[in-house]
């Protein structure tokens, strides 16, 4: 597999406190990852096929499910079960319902295991990003934000964490600069710092192409620019 070839992805932003004192999840990738090695990102990667088979508790709500499904191959089903997955591989945290599910796919037998079914309710679509060419991992990444009230873990406990990540921990908003973030991170903070009283999922969703220098910038749902 050619391992620079565009590859789907989906990144999951929880944040806590939102009104109050937010902080998002982050942790801190590998010194060996080929892909943004030690920098600080929310949990999340690429989509797997079986991610499309998976069985949601609970309807995904508008206008996400229309913003994922537009100018996309996948279907915004997929895409939110692979940012649950993530989650819940490079964090041990789960956002579901109990249900019990005993045929689930590999790469969901864990998940299935703790008694959950996947639940999309509350998950926000807020920012999607291509990766520039000529990096050793190039994603078209969807990026999506959840309340850590939507958990049904304890938001403090990530015992249940693959070793993906290192330095899990919850970084306040204000601070998230300070850390060593992608480019692209630092971009959705602000967006979402610009946001935070914003009830619901935009209607307008920023759109990094990075693959067609006319339109670089856009936003789904209008396909307007984003600096107009």
């Amino acid at each position: 597999m050619d391992k620079s070839a565009l590859r789907n992805a989906a990144t999951i932003i929880v944040i806590r406190d939102r009104l109050t004192n937010p902080a998002v999840l982050m942790g801190q990738r590998g010194s060996s990852a080929a892909f943004m090695p030690d920098k600080f990102v929310f949990p999340g990667g690429a989509i797997d096929p079986n991610d499309g088979l998976v069985p949601m508790a609970a309807a995904l709500s508008e206008p996400t499910q229309s913003r994922l499904n537009e100018d996309s191959d996948l279907t915004a089903t997929t895409i939110i079960a692979a940012a649950i997955r993530e989650l819940w591989e490079e964090t041990g945290q789960i956002i579901g319902t109990k249900g019990d599910w005993p045929d689930a796919p590999q790469g969901w037998r864990g998940f299935a295991a703790a008694g959950y079914l996947p639940d999309p309710s509350g998950l926000e679509f807020v920012f999607r990003a291509v990766t520039p060419e000529g990096r050793p991992r190039r994603f078209d990444a969807r990026f999506l934000l959840v309340d850590a009230e939507r958990l049904a873990t304890d938001p403090d406990d990530f015992s249940g964490a693959e070793d993906e990540l290192r330095h899990l921990q919850w970084v306040p908003l204000d601070q998230a600069r300070s850390f060593d973030l992608p480019f692209i991170t630092e971009v959705v903070l602000a967006e979402i710092a610009k946001n935070l009283h914003n009830a619901g999922a935009p209607d307008l969703v920023p759109f990094f192409r990075n693959d067609d220098e006319a339109h670089l910038v856009t936003r789904l749902g209008g396909k307007s620019p984003l600096d107009q």
